[in-house]
């Protein structure tokens, strides 16, 4: 597949953006870590995150009706730019009497970084021909995941070397090279009416077309139970496994998240080299990788030796990655492109909303039932993911009619 130039900004713009959201979290975190000695005020940042992106997903739909995707997607970026700015000044004169402004800010960059990803989804269908979704889909998907392997590593090795502040305005040039990339995209045409809707009826347009459409209602289910499942491997409950199920130091959390992301990326990487092999075995591929992770999980849930921990939590990432990049070409290619950005905003609200409250309910249970539970909990859940699957195989296709 040969990149073409919109796709290739696309990739580029959102890359840049991507690597700055990482690093400037990174630089809040510290900043409120360092002033305030609190663990609980530092771990408010992603909460904030999640809360303000979860929101937008609900009234992105409301945008998209009105602004064309190419506009709205550079101006999102943009509006974050001006705010990280915001925040830069804010440092200056930060202290623990109003250190809270910052949790203002960054919920207002969240708030406009949430339509971000679900309009880059739509958009790719438009500057991709639908024989090459499915590498298309792979080559962001590896490329998302590199950021978020490396970039934590990368924003805590830049804080020994420069300030939070400094490295606030590092991402602020990054955050304006990424605006300038994203404003070279070519404009679509996404909107297939001049009616306007009522607000209410745009707001529940996408959920409405996720309920009538069998596929998408079965990819809702899924979402839904993967989101849960995947809370077990946040930070704080893989932590406690590793010092409590492995009786291992810190370090082996290290190995396992990064053997995970490792998982996803040679996912990834699967998908890009065997596309056209995938794109004709896409039921079989989302069956199989949902199926593998529900056997991997409850093997890593009773498994006492780090370094088949090790392996197998590589193994969860690469199967559900390979799961993944087909389904979704099967959401890409099930409605019209019109109707895309409204789909990707719905399912995007189920995922905030459902591991920020997942999260709270598995460390919860991991107290009272022990952290070993919690894991066969997950790989129950993706017990009945696969099961939903392999029953709805003839449901996932490609189809390139509507293309």
């Amino acid at each position: 597949m040969k990149l073409n130039r919109n796709f290739s900004l696309l990739l580029l713009g959102q890359s840049l953006a991507n690597i700055g959201d990482v690093l400037y979290i990174v630089g809040v975190i510290s900043t409120i870590f360092v002033l305030t000695d609190s663990a609980f005020a530092a771990s408010f940042v992603p909460f904030t995150i999640a809360s303000s992106m979860f929101i937008s997903s609900l009234l992105t739909p409301l945008l998209v009706e009105k602004f064309n995707l190419k506009w709205l997607l550079a101006g999102s970026q943009i509006t974050k730019t001006i705010l990280l700015f915001i925040l830069g000044f804010l440092l200056i004169g930060l202290t623990v009497a109003n250190y809270y402004f910052i949790f203002f800010i960054i919920g207002l960059i969240a708030f406009f970084d949430g339509c971000a990803n679900p309009i880059r989804q739509t958009l790719t269908p438009y500057y991709v021909k639908p024989e090459h979704l499915i590498q298309a889909n792979g080559i962001a998907e590896t490329i998302t995941q590199i950021i978020q392997a490396g970039m934590w590593f990368v924003g805590s090795s830049l804080l020994m070397i420069m300030s939070s502040q400094q490295l606030i305005w590092l991402v602020g040039c990054l955050f304006v090279m990424a605006s300038i990339i994203l404003c070279l995209l070519e404009s679509v045409n996404n909107h297939e009416t001049t009616e306007l809707k009522g607000k209410l009826e745009k707001i529940k347009e996408g959920w409405r077309t996720l309920s009538n459409t069998p596929v998408l209602r079965r990819i809702a289910w899924i979402e839904f139970l993967e989101t849960i499942a995947a809370t077990v491997w946040i930070a704080a409950i893989l932590y406690v496994f590793v010092n409590d199920a492995l009786n291992v130091g810190e370090k082996w959390w290290g190995f396992i998240n990064g053997a995970n992301f490792l998982g996803l990326i040679l996912g990834s990487a699967y998908c890009i080299k065997f596309s056209s092999f995938v794109g004709r075995k896409i039921a079989t591929f989302i069956f199989v990788g949902s199926f593998a992770s529900f056997l991997f999980t409850i093997l890593f849930s009773i498994n006492s030796i780090p370094m088949i921990s090790l392996l197998l939590s590589l193994l969860v990432g690469l199967f559900g990655q390979i799961k993944q990049i087909p389904q979704q070409t099967v959401i890409q290619t099930s409605v019209s492109k019109e109707q895309l950005s409204t789909v990707y905003t719905s399912l995007g609200a189920i995922g905030t909303g459902i591991f920020g409250v997942g999260s709270l309910v598995m460390g919860v249970l991991a107290d009272l039932l022990g952290i070993r539970i919690v894991f066969v909990i997950s790989g129950l859940l993706l017990a009945i993911v696969s099961t939903i699957a392999y029953k709805n195989k003839p449901l996932f296709v490609r189809n390139v009619l509507e293309q």
